[in-house]
């Protein structure tokens, strides 16, 4: 059955077009400002003519913009595969186990998004100095792998709940344990959930800047954020580096969304398809 379009089609579509441009403008301004010569004096939303990419490369040059992007890469891909492994496997006996003991648990962890992650600033920073971790890649990741937790095990154990048990009953008929019953018939229906942990995950871990300008200050090892950081001084702020920076490190993480956000809209729906 056709629905026959009407006046308010045409204004509700007008609307989204209208918030889709208000949107667009900041990614506009990114854009321009980074193809702009250094002294410009324009205003942001004022179109760069002629455009210039000598910024581009002054920027990957500038402030190793090669070195720094590898290191969030290993990062963000150690994390984010932390993080599902952890959340998942301890969110199986959460959604399965009626105790009290496990519905008290799962409370527990949630307090988690409660405790404000800065009160826990100066005890890491210890635990990680005796640790000998100060400057290492893997004091930034085992501290994203820890604070992503308690979200990360709310999303899968939510999803799991809704998961019906007849796929890991016919699996345990089937000869399957516990663990391999969750690794070869679970785990993959919960695709959508996986997807929407990972992206979540991997776009915060990605722009996170105030962990690693902690824990790697004064070593070899940074991040893009705080690489293009450099260009922020007390008096002079260069803005087309930091422009044109901010848009080679967005390119990575924007490719990774949008081929995983089919994957974060079901896991948000609940959904089992696909």
């Amino acid at each position: 059955m056709h629905t026959r379009y009407r006046g308010s089609h045409l204004v509700r579509e007008v609307v989204l077009i209208a918030v889709a441009a208000l949107w667009f403008i900041p990614i506009l301004a990114l854009v321009n400002v980074s193809l702009k010569p250094i002294n410009s004096q324009t205003n942001a939303l004022t179109f760069a003519w002629p455009p210039t990419f000598d910024n581009y490369i002054a920027a990957w040059q500038q402030a190793s913009l090669g070195a720094a992007l590898a290191n969030s890469a290993i990062v963000a891909v150690i994390s984010v595969a932390g993080i599902v492994a952890v959340s998942a496997l301890a969110s199986y006996p959460l959604a399965r186990v009626t105790r009290r003991w496990s519905r008290w648990t799962f409370y527990a962890v949630l307090c988690g998004l409660l405790i404000p992650a800065q009160l826990a600033l100066l005890p890491l920073y210890v635990t990680m100095r005796d640790l000998g971790l100060l400057g290492s890649l893997w004091a930034v990741i085992l501290i994203n792998i820890g604070t992503a937790m308690p979200f990360s095990i709310f999303l899968y154990t939510t999803f799991l709940r809704d998961l019906p048990t007849e796929y890991e009953e016919a699996a345990v008929l089937d000869g399957c344990g516990p663990v391999r019953s969750f690794l070869q018939v679970v785990f993959p229906l919960v695709r959508p959930a996986t997807g929407t942990v990972v992206i979540l995950n991997l776009v915060g871990i990605w722009n996170e800047f105030f962990v690693p300008l902690l824990y790697l200050s004064g070593s070899g090892n940074t991040t893009a954020p705080v690489a293009i950081y450099s260009f922020v001084s007390q008096y002079v702020t260069v803005w087309p580096l930091v422009f044109a920076g901010l848009v080679i490190t967005v390119i990575p993480i924007l490719i990774v969304y949008f081929s995983l956000q089919k994957y974060v809209i079901k896991g948000f729906a609940s959904g089992l398809k696909g």
